[in-house]
């Protein structure tokens, strides 16, 4: 039963979905600075390729030549300084530090994970609030006098928006015998 309820608890977990609706959302901020960047290049671009034009040549020729230098020294550095004795140890002593980093990142992405589900959920309750306003707004285009028409001449053009108002207990209730009759009208052909 332990698999049942851990799936059970998996599939109704709204988290997933409030992660995608956060990713989602800011994407979408994201991509919102897009155009400004855009701009930011092109203001930026021709001064850029000027100085590339104008640079010169053997100049970056001979810092490459001065990094490459650097990067063998470094290099003949650490090469000599192997202890194939220490080299064991140092291995060990290296797993045991990326086990440990793992785990810190395991961590950090768990909770990244959670605000961005948070800002998802977030997200989402802004979304329906923003379409309940719409849904209430329209409610009041297409009904705009509704508690002026709550007299007994009110049930003959009441609509089902009225009646679920009313309470859910009522549409059942006509609904049940509309269902019996169906059932005995199909039972006699």
């Amino acid at each position: 039963m332990a698999i049942a309820d851990d799936l059970k608890k998996t599939l109704t977990d709204p988290t997933p979905l409030y992660f995608a609706a956060g990713t989602a959302d800011l994407a979408v901020q994201q991509a919102k600075k897009v155009p400004a960047l855009i701009e930011q290049l092109r203001a930026e671009a021709p001064a850029r390729i000027d100085a590339v034009r104008n640079t010169d040549a053997k100049i970056v020729q001979e810092k490459a030549k001065e990094a490459q230098e650097v990067v063998a020294a470094k290099v003949a550095e650490v090469l000599g300084a192997i202890d194939p004795k220490k080299l064991g140890e140092t291995a060990q002593d290296l797993a045991l530090r990326g086990v440990g980093v793992a785990a810190e990142y395991a961590v950090r992405a768990k909770e990244t994970y959670d605000k961005v589900a948070e800002h998802g959920e977030q997200a989402v309750r802004a979304w329906r609030g923003g379409v309940s306003e719409e849904i209430v707004d329209i409610a009041a285009a297409v009904e705009p006098d509704v508690p002026a028409q709550s007299g007994p001449a009110a049930g003959t053009g009441a609509s089902s928006s009225d009646e679920e108002r009313a309470g859910a207990k009522k549409p059942a209730a006509r609904k049940a015998p509309v269902k019996k009759t169906a059932a005995t009208t199909g039972d006699e052909s």
